[in-house]
């Protein structure tokens, strides 16, 4: 954060006529959330000729750095006075960390990180990569808004390592969200290395969720074995058939005609 404050200004002082600006940063072991104050105070105050300012700022600080809490709403309100545009941010907290987000709309980056159980629901048109993560357990209604908020997504990395809520049949059968089947029409490269084994059976099963395109999967290989029954489930395979690139976080591929009939292209 203190090269945010002394190295930004400085460099947009030099650009005084500038019209347009685009700009994507991550500060990592910040000491406070870059809000609109900031923005304004280090660079939009330093430059008054420009017209378009499409942005996206993450910063990533530990908790004990924190002297309050902050909330979404008071994030929003650095905003009032300081860009004369839409905006949205995402905070984020973890058990030692807290991520902030804050963006111009319409959302124009092409990544988004650190996307936990609580974004805005609005359509991010141009995101073909995302990392999700969370302390909280992603349920499918989730993973549903994130298809729905997300449409063209090609790469999706989760992180989750809590298991995700059992629900009775009765909730199963009257929930018709619960029931339907999320559709990643796009997604080419799934990243299942840091999750429960839920979210292996979330995104291989087809009654849960349809991945047409998939060609790339990073995965355990002990828990693909367990998820799809040593390659011998039939509603795990149709997600998996169009897969070649297989990277194994650990173990190695032990062939055999099952594995063959699951990964056909390796």
């Amino acid at each position: 954060m203190d090269m945010f404050i002394e190295s930004i200004p400085f460099l947009f002082r030099r650009m005084i006529n500038l019209e347009e600006l685009t700009l994507q940063l991550s500060v990592i072991m910040g000491t406070v959330f870059i809000d609109g104050t900031h923005i304004y105070n280090n660079i939009l105050i330093h430059l008054q000729q420009l017209r378009i300012f499409n942005f996206c700022i993450c910063t990533d600080l530990r908790i004990d750095h924190l002297v309050h809490h902050l909330s979404k709403y008071d994030i929003q309100r650095t905003f009032s006075n300081a860009i004369y545009q839409d905006v949205d941010c995402m905070v984020q907290y973890g058990c030692n960390r807290a991520v902030c987000h804050v963006f111009s709309l319409p959302f124009i980056f092409d990544y988004i990180g650190y996307v936990g159980n609580t974004f805005p629901s609005i359509v991010f048109i141009h995101v073909r990569r995302l990392f999700v993560c969370d302390l909280v357990p992603f349920e499918h209604e989730f993973f549903i808004r994130i298809a729905s908020c997300f449409p063209l997504l090609e790469h999706l990395n989760i992180y989750n390592i809590g298991p995700q809520l059992k629900v009775s049949t009765k909730l199963k059968s009257d929930n018709s969200q619960m029931n339907s089947i999320v559709k990643y029409s796009h997604l080419i490269w799934l990243e299942l290395e840091c999750v429960h084994i839920d979210y292996v059976e979330q995104f291989l099963n087809e009654t849960k969720t349809h991945l047409p395109s998939l060609t790339r999967l990073t995965i355990y290989y002990s828990v693909l074995c367990n998820v799809t029954e040593n390659f011998t489930r039939y509603i795990t395979r149709r997600n998996c058939i169009k897969v070649n690139q297989l990277n194994l976080v650990v173990g190695i591929i032990e062939r055999s005609k099952d594995f063959n009939v699951y990964f056909p292209l390796l």
